[in-house]
C-alpha cells in the first residue's frame, strides 16, 4: 500500500471522527436546551392516542400555552426533561451519523458545482442527507421509541419507570422486539423528505451566502438565519409523518385489542376521517419554535468545523 494511500485513509478516519464527535457534540446540547418544548409538542401530538387523556382520566391540552402552565403546575419544572436522558443519548449517535454519514455518502456521488449545475447539486445534497437519515435511524430507533413513550407519560400513574423498563416493557409485549420498532417504516419515509430538506437546502443555499467562511459575527448571524428557515421548511414537510409515527408508538406494549390503529395506512385513514387534516400538523407550532435548536446545531456545526479544521497532511 502506497504512503500516499495510507495517508488518504488516515485524513478520512480523522475527518469521520471529527464529524462524528462534533455533530453529537451539537446535537446533545440542542436537545438539552429544547426538551420543555419537545415534550409539550409530544404531549399534544400523541394525545389522541394517549390512554390516560382519552379515558378522561387526564384532561386534553388546549394548545401549547395550556401544556406548558399545567405540566409546570402538575409535574414541575423539572418534568419538562423527562425522556431528556434517553434523547440526549439517542440523539448523540443520530446527529453524529447523519452529519458523518452525509458527508461520506456525498461522496459516493458526481460532484457538481452549486454554480454552473445548481439542480444537480441540490439534488445530490438531498439524496445524501435523506440516506444518512434512513440510515442512523435504523440504528437507533427503539431509543427514539422510549423517548417518545417516556416523555408522553402523564398522569400519577406512570406505564414506565425508565429506559430499561421501557424497553423491556415492550419487547415482552405481543410484538416482541419488533415492538420496539413500531412506526419504523412511516419514520423511514418521513426522513426522507426531512432530511433531504433539512441538508439538501442548506447545502445548496449556504453556498450562496456571502459570509459562509465568516467566523465571525455576520457568519454566525447569517447561517442561523438561513438554517431557521430551513429547519422550519423541512419539519412542516415531513410532520404528518411525524404524527402517525408517534401514534403507532403509543400502542407497542400493549394486547393487539387495545389498538387503536392497525398499522400505517389505517392510521394515517382513522386520523383524516376522524380529526381531519388539521390533526396532521398538531404541535407542529411547538415544533417550529423547537427549530431553534435544530438551526444552532447546523450553525455550530459549520463553525466547530472551521475552528477545528483537519490537517491534509
Amino acid at each position: 500500500m502506497s504512503h500516499g494511500s495510507s495517508s488518504s485513509k488516515e485524513h478520512t478516519g480523522k475527518a469521520f471522527a471529527r464529524d462524528f464527535l462534533l455533530g453529537g457534540l451539537a446535537g446533545a446540547i440542542d436537545k438539552t436546551v429544547t426538551a420543555p418544548i419537545e415534550r409539550v409538542k409530544l404531549l399534544i401530538q400523541t394525545q389522541d392516542a394517549n390512554p390516560m387523556i382519552r379515558s378522561g382520566q387526564v384532561p386534553r391540552y388546549t394548545g401549547i400555552i395550556d401544556c406548558f402552565i399545567r405540566v409546570a403546575k402538575n409535574e414541575g419544572l423539572i418534568a419538562f426533561w423527562r425522556g431528556n436522558g434517553t434523547n440526549v443519548i439517542r440523539y448523540f449517535p443520530t446527529q453524529a451519523f447523519n452529519f458523518a454519514f452525509k458527508d461520506s455518502i456525498k461522496k459516493l456521488f458526481p460532484d457538481y458545482s452549486s454554480k454552473t449545475d445548481f439542480f444537480k447539486f441540490f439534488l445530490v445534497q438531498m439524496a445524501a442527507g435523506g440516506l444518512a437519515g434512513a440510515g442512523s435511524l435504523c440504528i437507533v430507533y427503539p431509543l427514539d421509541y422510549a423517548r417518545t413513550r417516556l416523555a408522553s407519560d402523564v398522569g400519577n400513574h406512570r406505564d414506565f419507570k425508565g429506559l430499561w423498563d421501557c424497553l423491556v416493557k415492550t419487547a415482552r409485549g405481543p410484538s416482541g422486539f419488533m415492538g420496539l420498532y413500531n412506526g419504523f417504516g412511516v419514520s423511514v419515509a418521513g426522513i426522507i423528505p426531512y432530511r433531504g430538506v433539512y441538508f439538501g437546502l442548506y447545502d445548496t443555499l449556504r453556498e450562496k451566502n456571502p459570509y459562509h467562511g465568516d467566523a465571525g459575527f455576520m457568519g454566525v448571524i447569517t447561517k442561523f438565519a438561513l438554517a431557521q428557515a430551513v429547519s422550519i421548511a423541512a419539519g412542516y414537510a415531513s410532520y404528518p409523518f411525524d404524527t402517525v409515527r408517534r401514534r403507532l408508538m403509543m400502542q407497542s406494549e400493549k394486547p393487539k385489542d387495545q389498538w387503536i390503529y392497525k398499522g400505517t395506512v389505517d392510521c394515517f385513514g382513522k386520523i383524516l376521517r376522524e380529526e381531519g387534516m388539521k390533526a396532521m400538523f398538531k404541535g407542529a407550532g411547538a415544533n417550529a419554535v423547537r427549530t431553534v435548536g435544530s438551526a444552532l446545531v447546523l450553525v455550530l456545526y459549520d463553525q466547530f468545523q472551521l475552528l477545528l479544521p483537519v490537517s491534509h497532511k
